[in-house]
């Protein structure tokens, strides 16, 4: 069955297929997928019935999701149902729906389920939960990336249209880059984070996986809804600005890529940048280092305080729950202090200068979403190593107040897909989805 949203709608609106249908179809993946780790929690017959009955004797073209099947990363609330965060000693009820969640039931969307993830959104593996590694797609030895993992994973093996995962450090991209799928990170505060468990809350970003780029627009536009409970929303202002049919991009410097070894991953960047120049792009260096220096204050700067407060008083009085990697890292966030985060925050003021002078030449920039992509049992033996490799690319977005889109790029020999980021300024979704576009059709 084709879970692709237009497709779904086709069907609904001609008899083809019912809900039902779907369900069933979805519920026989899940049983035939449970050795990948996918889902923490998925609703029953029982607990689906009020989506379904809320949309009985409904005309499907009242509501733009109607039927849709979409999956919900494990740190956003959905009513009724556990919220853990991947940690078991967490787990809550909660009686309200996430904003984000909301909206999307009330456009006709039906949940499935809660997604694995690294503990705590903390990671970008897929590998620090304590419900199962989630195993990539393609190759269940090789990692799914992280932290929304199983988000990614069930879009994937087709358990739903679509899925929400959260982006701090690169959560909503690398899984898409692991899984050959798109994932959109959209500017900061545009997409409501009520109902969500904080991981850098001055940073967080609920982001949307799908197979299609016509599916990222539809939900897109869905949920990109001012939300005044939340102290973080922003006004979705668009910029709007349209690509020319010639453009000129950016791209790091040759000496400051890094693949960690990958050749391959470097040949299928180069092709990239190719594929943009076929359809009138002309690429232009720069240099990376404001963006590097930037990535680095993510977990040695301020910010990782801010993963401390979220989980103060767990940490503090059961720290034994935690995974140890992710115990290691939030526990450094007690030691930040208020000359740390002014000094890093003076480092952010100077790169996001050089960033505006930089859109004020290239209309967008261009960079793998990572260098590489490892093994399950290599980030088992240096997970935090690795894991820091795997946010070289992505660690800087949300501190520099970017956009961005990650896009499937071309596999391997092996079969591993290969995936690009193109990065605009806040507020130019449109832009994004306009480039992502041209790409995907050349």
């Amino acid at each position: 069955m084709n879970l692709d949203i237009a497709t779904l709608r086709e069907n609904y609106l001609s008899g083809k297929t019912s809900i039902k249908d779907v369900l069933a179809f979805i519920k026989l993946k899940i049983e035939e997928t449970k050795d990948y780790n996918i889902w923490i929690y998925t609703l029953n017959e029982l607990e689906l019935e009020p989506y379904i009955k809320n949309l009985e004797n409904k005309n499907p073209k009242d509501f733009p999701l109607y039927g849709i099947p979409f999956a919900i990363k494990d740190n956003i609330d959905l009513a009724n149902i556990p919220t853990t965060a991947a940690c078991k000693e967490f787990l809550y009820i909660p009686s309200k729906s996430a904003f984000v969640v909301e909206q999307l039931i009330n456009a006709g969307a039906i949940p499935i389920g809660k997604t694995n993830l690294d503990q705590f959104a903390t990671g970008l593996v897929g590998t620090r939960t304590p419900y199962g590694e989630c195993k990539n797609s393609i190759n269940p030895l090789y990692i799914s990336g992280g932290s929304s993992s199983g988000s990614a994973v069930s879009v994937a093996l087709k358990m739903a249209s679509f899925s929400l995962g959260t982006d701090t450090a690169g959560s909503g991209r690398v899984p898409a880059a692991f899984n050959n799928l798109i994932g959109l990170k959209a500017t900061k505060g545009v997409v409501s984070t009520s109902g969500v468990v904080p991981a850098c809350r001055s940073l967080d970003c609920v982001t949307v996986f799908a197979k299609e780029l016509s599916s990222i627009k539809m939900v897109f536009d869905v949920i990109n809804i001012y939300d005044e409970n939340d102290i973080y929303s922003r006004v979705y202002n668009s910029k709007n600005k349209r690509i020319q049919t010639s453009f000129n991009f950016a791209v790091p410097q040759k000496n400051q890529l890094e693949f960690f070894e990958d050749i391959e991953a470097k040949e299928l960047f180069s092709e990239s940048i190719k594929k943009l120049e076929s359809i009138g792009g002309k690429a232009i260096e720069i240099d990376f280092e404001p963006f590097k220096q930037s990535a680095n204050l993510l977990y040695s700067g301020p910010w990782v305080a801010e993963r401390y407060i979220a989980i103060k008083e767990l940490i503090t009085k059961t720290p034994e729950v935690l995974n140890e990697t992710i115990k290691t890292i939030i526990s450094s966030g007690e030691k930040k202090d208020a000359i740390n985060y002014f000094e890093s925050e003076y480092i952010l003021k100077t790169n996001r200068k050089k960033v505006d002078k930089l859109f004020e030449e290239f209309d967008f920039i261009l960079t793998p979403t990572t260098g590489t992509i490892y093994k399950i049992s290599e980030v088992n033996d240096n997970p935090i190593e690795l894991n820091t490799n795997l946010g070289y690319y992505t660690n800087f977005m949300n501190l520099l107040d970017l956009s961005a889109i990650a896009l499937p790029a071309g596999f391997r020999r092996n079969g591993l897909p290969f995936g690009v980021t193109i990065i605009a300024d806040n507020f130019e979704e449109e832009k994004l989805l306009d480039i992502s576009n041209r790409y995907l059709k050349a």
